[in-house]
């Protein structure tokens, strides 16, 4: 992958010049089969659609992940933090890892922090999402699905990063369960309706059959009925 696609290409001003924005792709995919980050979208690894959707909505992208595997896409990469390294013991596998990791990691006080598995994200709903961190209070800012909360696709404060480590560290494991004494500001579906009428913008891919459905998805938007 030619690295100037991304880096040495001229870059839009960025509309949040107070947020960094983390794609976490350490996950497993053992539904999948095969990693999602490296799934074929639009002609392109489903992560670098992301990467270019985002890069121009924040100060950076950064990718949590495996650098092994991600590397010479054009953008920077970390791996996941082995916190069992302190107490000697196997690493935790938990999603709490990869939003430790780049809380750890930035330099901003908003973070954007999405899964590598959304393909039907789209900046307008980005955009509307970093807006509200303008004059927010709330340590996180998190939509919610009928699924319930959605911590993968969610603004989060750099302070959030140690309340969660303490958690991790007395044995929680669940992203909500952790998250749950933060000031929290909840955005429901009501909210962004009009930037998705379809209800989609928030599913993510998690066996074949969502891959093959968001790729169906995309050919039909590509190719519109003849009138």
């Amino acid at each position: 992958m030619d690295e100037s696609q991304i880096i040495q290409s001229p870059s839009p001003v960025k509309r949040h010049s107070q947020v960094a924005a983390f794609i976490l792709a350490g996950g497993m995919s053992s539904r999948m089969g095969r990693e999602k980050g490296l799934l074929e979208f639009a002609g392109e690894p489903l992560i670098l659609r992301m990467a270019r959707l985002i890069d121009p909505l924040v100060t950076e992208v950064t990718v949590i992940g495996p650098p092994e595997r991600y590397a010479g896409m054009g953008f920077r990469v970390i791996a996941d933090q082995n916190l069992g390294e302190r107490k000697g013991i196997e690493p935790v596998r938990t999603p709490l890892i990869g939003i430790v990791t780049a809380l750890n990691a930035t330099t901003m006080p908003w973070n954007l922090i999405v899964a590598c598995d959304l393909p039907y994200l789209t900046a307008q709903w980005l955009d509307w999402l970093l807006d509200l961190t303008a004059d927010s209070s709330a340590q996180i800012i998190i939509p919610r699905t009928s699924r319930g909360l959605e911590p993968l696709a969610a603004a989060y404060r750099r302070e959030c990063a140690a309340p969660i480590v303490a958690a991790l560290d007395r044995g929680v494991r669940k992203v909500t369960d952790a998250i749950a004494e933060f000031r929290m500001k909840c955005l429901s579906e009501s909210d962004w309706r009009k930037l998705d009428p379809e209800g989609r913008v928030l599913r993510n891919m998690n066996a074949p059959s969502d891959y093959e459905e968001a790729k169906k998805w995309l050919s039909e938007r590509s190719c519109p009925a003849s009138s």
